[in-house]
């Protein structure tokens, strides 16, 4: 892992195209999207992040990614005890994402499709744009 503090927009470019695993971890539930997540999946990369912003739709354990911590229905805010999400970070990188990045590439190769294939396919602009118009506006559109 590293921390790139004085993230830039063009270190944002190179990083989303040049890493293994996507590690997000927003505080609940202030996560606004989480669009470099989005652009990683585009690059096959496979997310590691909180269910928060976009990832609770696009997480599908080990199709996808992982989850960090417990789904947004199993969750109490108020009273959520943050440090369970550092034990369950270390336990998924040392019982799945590790093995599998060093033991089952046909694995991690098929995570990296379902990435593109799944999440990239669905979170994109296109499909944004048209959504909203159809259910703010009622406009239809064909072919987007």
């Amino acid at each position: 892992m590293v921390y790139l503090p004085n993230h830039t927009m063009e270190l944002g470019r190179l990083i989303t195209q040049g890493v293994d695993i996507w590690l997000n971890t927003p505080l609940r539930p202030r996560e606004a999207s989480g669009t470099s997540g989005m652009k990683c999946a585009l690059n096959g990369v496979m997310n590691f992040s909180v269910l928060d912003g976009w990832w609770i739709e696009g997480w599908i354990e080990d199709v996808t990614g992982w989850a960090i911590g417990p789904t947004p229905s199993d969750t109490d805010l108020h009273a959520y005890d943050e440090s369970k999400d550092a034990i369950d970070l270390y336990e998924k990188l040392e019982k799945k994402i590790i093995p599998a990045y060093y033991s089952d590439r046909e694995h991690w190769i098929r995570m990296m499709k379902n990435a593109i294939a799944l999440n990239g396919s669905y979170f994109h602009t296109h499909r944004v744009i048209k959504e909203y118009c159809e259910k703010a506006y009622g406009i239809s559109f064909r072919g987007i």
